[in-house]
């Protein structure tokens, strides 16, 4: 039977308890060493308040530091009988310290408690997120630089259209993930902001200087109203979903435009063998089976803020065990993206451009706009230009005028793109709550 903090006299039934608690202990591992600065950084409020005497702030403080060096080093694990993360942490504490450990829930519910472990562990998440996308980003723009004369063919309607360059098309991404980071910005933002001091959703009678924990923290702000901020509970989940959903399109939409590429019917781009995987029955098999991983795990995050929706739509204000599963499918979600994003670095650097792809017959009539455009440059109206090559072409006579580099393609404004995308980075100030979480860690 597990021990639980809120227990009065009656035991709850086994398999009330299997369900209930479910994959909660196993989740609230990631969640140990923001639990630790969490517990400091209200330890160190409640020291401020007097709540905490000197001395007894300092040997909980050390305690909670060598705490969090077991949890880095793999020596952290929540018991059997222990209810969550927050149980386990009071009960080291209260078995190594005695009273002191007794003191740290003053105040503070595990409903505010979680919460702020919640944003504390997103908050980092999308810190290593930006990090990994924005490394994408330079890849493709250097790769845009490195084949912007390289001509592809555009599709409109999946038909043949216009010249376009790998250069563009490099570009085209790069650009969409400037667009996600500003939605990845506002999910941060929102995320953000320190509960801490809400405690159940109704305040304390206690002291408690919320302006303290959140500087000492670096929050950008506080949840002013304390109902508000349990109710940030599943919405803070749902905007980060979406945002972490915004990337994971961009992501798919790249896949699936890579393995049409490769495949023999386009024959745009291919990979080394050691890239591929083959048929157990078709000898001539190279399958790109890792970009439709990539896709398929991309489209499940791309289905998460609707899970997240649905779970939240109808529920009243103030917390719900609902959240429970929110927790479940959206703490594994960061580590996959992380690894959809590490090896899109590793194919980038092993893709082979096919460089002569316009030489087929079947791009004969790609240039025909381009044919249009050089009769009006001569003096002619666009709409006769369009009807004279129309008919030539239907007429079976038409000549390609060029199939040189055209600027239209080449002009890829890569320069203003990154520009962007750096100062959309450098607004995030990461450093602030880094700053914050190093000075909990390391000052005595």
């Amino acid at each position: 039977m597990m021990v639980k903090l809120w227990k009065k006299k009656k035991n709850l039934s086994k398999e009330i308890e299997k369900f209930t608690f479910g994959k909660e202990r196993k989740l609230d591992l990631l969640l140990a060493p923001y639990d630790i600065i969490s517990t400091m950084a209200h330890s160190s409020m409640l020291s401020s308040i007097e709540l905490l005497k000197g001395n007894e702030f300092k040997v909980l403080m050390q305690e909670l530091k060598k705490i969090y060096l077991e949890i880095v080093e793999g020596n952290f694990y929540i018991s059997d009988y222990v209810e969550d993360v927050h149980s386990q942490v009071e009960i080291i504490l209260t078995h190594r310290l005695g009273e002191i450990g007794k003191k740290i829930h003053s105040g503070r519910s595990r409903n505010d408690q979680i919460l702020l472990d919640l944003k504390l562990f997103i908050r980092q998440k999308i810190q290593s997120v930006v990090e990994n996308v924005y490394s994408l980003f330079k890849t493709l723009l250097t790769l845009s630089d490195n084949y912007k004369e390289i001509l592809m063919p555009g599709y409109t309607h999946d038909q043949i259209a216009m010249p376009s360059s790998f250069g563009l098309w490099f570009s085209s991404y790069a650009e969409s993930l400037t667009d996600d980071f500003l939605l990845l910005q506002a999910a941060y933002r929102i995320t953000n902001k320190n509960p801490l001091g809400s405690a159940a959703g109704f305040g304390s009678s206690l002291p408690l200087d919320r302006e303290f924990t959140t500087h000492i923290l670096g929050f950008e702000n506080f949840n002013y109203n304390v109902i508000y901020a349990q109710m940030v509970r599943g919405k803070s989940e749902r905007v980060v979903a979406d945002a972490l959903a915004s990337i994971s399109y961009t992501l798919a939409k790249l896949s699936q435009d890579i393995c049409l590429s490769t495949s023999q019917n386009f024959g745009f781009i291919t990979f080394p063998d050691h890239i591929t995987t083959g048929s157990s029955i078709m000898p001539h098999k190279k399958n790109i089976d890792v970009l439709e991983l990539i896709r398929s795990l991309c489209n499940k995050i791309n289905s998460l803020p609707n899970e997240i929706a649905m779970i939240i739509a109808n529920l009243p204000s103030g917390y719900h065990r609902d959240f429970q599963i929110i927790k479940e499918i959206l703490l594994p979600i960061f580590d996959d993206l992380k690894s959809c994003l590490q090896i899109y670095k590793y194919l980038f650097e092993q893709m082979i451009i096919n460089n002569n792809i316009l030489n087929y017959s079947k791009y004969h009539y790609l240039f025909s706009v381009e044919s249009v455009n050089k009769y009006v440059l001569e003096g002619m109206s666009f709409r006769d230009a369009y009807k004279k090559v129309g008919c030539e072409i239907q007429n079976g006579n038409f000549q390609t005028l060029t199939r040189e580099v055209t600027t239209h393609v080449v002009n890829l404004c890569n320069e203003n793109i990154h520009h962007f995308m750096k100062s959309v980075v450098n607004s995030f100030h990461f450093e602030k709550a880094n700053e914050a979480v190093y000075r909990l860690l390391t000052v005595s």
